[in-house]
């Protein structure tokens, strides 16, 4: 797609409103608008009638400035530019019907090139009072073809990974399944081998599931994926998680008001592993301890349990990759919980840390700092420290 330079500013495609005489600081603007590939445009309020379009819009869309101008008039959305004519219809009698000039509002708007196909377009609109007094529509259209491709080659490169892993996932399945149907003739320890096996296989099916489930690549690209989440509800998800597996759960927190940089499945993730261990490695209908509290820039959670705690000679490979402690024989898990919890905290420029009572009785006190987003001062989001390569279940 070409582009107009600076040098040589684009002509207006549609009529200049009387009084209104285009600057060079006007057309300086307009090309600096367009250098990224949009398509400026600047309607004249209330009449719709369209002052400046860029002459990209033809390149892309095959219409010239007079359908656009048919469409404004017609404000329908039947034909191929009925729809933008209409949402720019619509962003002007908002601005209007509040008698000044409205914020900047941005939609995607389906529309049809003039050979037929369809093209997905962002407008990003606002209203700018005129020196003469008047109002003028203003913005960008951008072409989303690119994007949307982008998103289409995700979610193909995801559906190939699910249906890569799911296969081998279900041969697996399927051999175990058989295995314990005739294991009537092993011992104990056979046995839990494979129920171990079968637990482990389940957990990476959901977790396909989860993370590269058709739905959810769908998802992806519809909402803009949030990059925060509250403190407080962090904590709350953590103390719901307690209280669902039937346990009481003692909260001790500051009242709480602060967000959390970072993508909040991910952090819910890293808390629910630490919950996870405290919920396992504690006696049933014990108390599991949680508190949130602001340190330095930012705020610093705990999740501490009533079990025996972490023997001192794990203490520090607790977090190691497939490390499985003393204390864990017999219970399910695959020695990467705690690592990939700690993984993900260091990716978000937070710290994760065990505090054993002495001698390591009293139980395990987990301690996980993240930086605020209200904070100034706060860490990278990338930990500027080698990754620890992290460690597992206790």
């Amino acid at each position: 797609m070409t582009r107009s330079t600076a040098a040589d500013p684009p002509a207006p495609a549609g009529p200049e409103r009387p009084g209104a005489g285009t600057t060079g600081i006007d057309a300086h603007f307009r090309t600096i608008a367009e250098l990224a590939g949009d398509i400026a445009f600047s309607i004249a309020l209330p009449a719709c009638t369209l002052r400046y379009l860029s002459p990209a819009f033809t390149q892309l869309l095959g219409h010239d400035a007079a359908a656009l101008q048919q469409a404004l008039t017609a404000g329908g959305a039947r034909d191929a530019l009925g729809a933008l004519g209409l949402h720019l219809k619509q962003c002007a009698a908002a601005a209007g019907s509040k008698g000044q000039p409205d914020e900047r509002r941005v939609q995607e708007v389906e529309v049809h090139h003039a050979d037929g196909h369809p093209i997905g377009l962002q407008a990003i609109t606002t209203v700018l009072r005129d020196a003469d007094g008047g109002n003028s529509l203003v913005g960008l259209l951008r072409d989303l073809s690119p994007q949307r491709a982008h998103l289409a080659d995700q979610r193909r490169f995801a559906s190939m990974l699910n249906h890569e892993f799911r296969t081998p996932l279900a041969t697996i399945d399927g051999a175990i399944q058989r295995l314990e149907a005739t294991a009537q003739g092993a011992d104990d320890a056979v046995r839990q081998r494979y129920r171990k096996i079968a637990v482990a296989v389940d957990r990476l099916i959901a977790m396909l599931d989860e993370y590269l489930s058709p739905d959810r690549m769908a998802a992806i690209g519809k909402v803009r994926q949030p990059n925060t989440i509250a403190a407080r509800e962090l904590l709350d998800a953590g103390v719901q998680q307690v209280r669902t597996a039937g346990r009481e759960a003692q909260v001790e927190a500051d009242e709480m008001t602060l967000g959390l940089r970072g993508e909040p499945e991910g952090l819910r993730l890293a808390l629910k592993v630490l919950v996870d261990n405290a919920l396992q490695f504690s006696p049933a209908g014990s108390k599991v301890a949680l508190g949130a509290r602001r340190s330095g820039s930012g705020v610093e959670f705990t999740v501490r349990d009533e079990g025996g705690g972490v023997p001192p000679q794990d203490a520090a490979h607790i977090f190691d990759k497939g490390y499985r402690g003393s204390n864990a024989a017999g219970l399910p898990g695959s020695g990467l919980g705690l690592y990939m919890a700690r993984s993900i905290v260091d990716v978000h420029g937070g710290m994760l840390r065990l505090v054993n009572p002495e001698g390591g009785k009293g139980g395990a006190s987990f301690v996980l700092w993240l930086p605020s987003s209200h904070i100034s001062g706060q860490q990278q989001l990338a930990s500027s420290s080698p990754s620890s390569d992290n460690r597992s279940d206790h």
